[in-house]
């Protein structure tokens, strides 16, 4: 408790908040529509790098990374989340690279399941020929730098996560100051969900994250744990929390040690309003979401 007080005061701190909605929230990825009113979307991570920050390397292999995706499935997940490029600092990888790490994996990915892909990318033109393998959802950490990214997304009626970052991806952040962090994502937030609609982006198809650990400290990403119902407001709510920095922080755990951390910062976005969880462990994951559905749904 010691270590949590030293990143975020406690005293004076409102308990956190239950998101409860007004309307049924519906999500629309690909061709499947989803209630997400009280049931949240599991998106297992699939990533195809050489230098993530959770088990490196562990599924760049292709015939290694169709046997997780394999696993995620049967565990549970949603949706599955392809990503060729890191989102921290790391050696270059250039288009025509991730276009070859993750293009062929989509492809493989939409012969085997029937379960929407999401493409973790920033590029517009990786996310269009995603689009064209199979892939329903950009996931773009940068809050779409790329002015081409909306337009790809528009027309491939696909669904988009917009991410708020301080910076942009690949760039180390070790110091971001805010007045208020989450009024500073709120507004973010709200701006790139027009410039989706503006784009013409189906309202049911844009995603919002906050972009824990993305330029913000662990008290930062804490806070904005707490504050989700604030965002949840706003649109359907992705949550990326498991097994990140601000969480090894706290508990002073390596990134192998954060399982338990992850499960309860899932569970507390959950009640918060957060729709998409992307995890590592969709089995656990998906044990609590159904739980607290089953919770919520009734009370």
């Amino acid at each position: 408790m010691a270590r949590a007080q030293s990143i975020l005061t406690l005293r004076g701190v409102e308990p956190m908040r239950r998101y409860v909605p007004s309307t049924p929230i519906t999500l629309c990825l690909g061709a499947t529509s989803f209630d997400v009113t009280h049931r949240a979307l599991v998106m297992g991570i699939l990533n195809r790098t050489r230098d993530s920050f959770f088990a490196p390397a562990a599924t760049f292999d292709i015939d290694v990374f169709l046997s997780r995706a394999h696993e995620l499935v049967a565990d549970g997940a949603d949706v599955l989340d392809v990503g060729g490029v890191k989102a921290g600092p790391g050696d270059e990888v250039g288009e025509a690279e991730e276009l070859d790490r993750v293009v062929p994996a989509i492809e493989l990915l939409r012969q085997r399941f029937d379960v929407p892909v999401s493409v973790d990318t920033w590029r517009a033109s990786v996310a269009e020929a995603s689009f064209a393998a199979g892939a329903c959802v950009g996931n773009d950490i940068s809050g779409f730098a790329d002015p081409d990214y909306l337009r790809v997304v528009a027309r491939a009626q696909a669904s988009v996560v917009a991410t708020h970052i301080r910076l942009r991806p690949r760039v180390a952040d070790p110091d971001p100051h805010y007045d208020d962090v989450t009024t500073t994502v709120r507004d973010f937030l709200i701006q790139r969900r027009q410039w989706a609609l503006d784009a013409g982006v189906a309202e049911d198809r844009i995603i919002l994250d906050a972009g824990l650990d993305l330029g913000k400290t662990a008290g930062q990403s804490l806070q904005l744990l707490r504050d989700c119902d604030q965002l949840a407001a706003l649109g359907p709510l992705l949550l990326s929390a498991s097994n990140k920095t601000f969480l090894g922080v706290m508990f002073d755990l390596d990134v192998l040690s954060r399982r338990e951390p992850s499960l309860a910062a899932t569970a507390l976005g959950v009640v918060a309003g957060c729709r998409v969880l992307r995890v590592h462990d969709v089995k656990g994951t998906a044990r609590i979401r159904d739980a607290l559905a089953r919770v919520m749904e009734f009370a």
